[in-house]
């Protein structure tokens, strides 16, 4: 399994976790929906910039 799918799965337990918390606490479906799209970009936005190879140096020679 790579690096960027063990992060995104993270991810989305802790999403579900608190969604399901928000929805204990009495908060409109509507608003837990925003939450879950809000947190699900930055989660992926995350996990996409921490995974990523990074780009080799250029080479000043060539």
């Amino acid at each position: 399994m790579s690096s960027l799918a063990i992060y995104l799965l993270g991810i989305a337990v802790l999403i579900g976790g608190l969604a399901y918390g928000a929805h204990l606490a009495g908060l409109a479906t509507q608003w837990i929906a925003v939450g879950t799209v809000v947190l699900l970009g930055i989660g992926i936005v995350t996990a996409v910039s921490r995974t990523r190879s990074k780009d080799p140096p250029a080479d000043p020679g060539s």
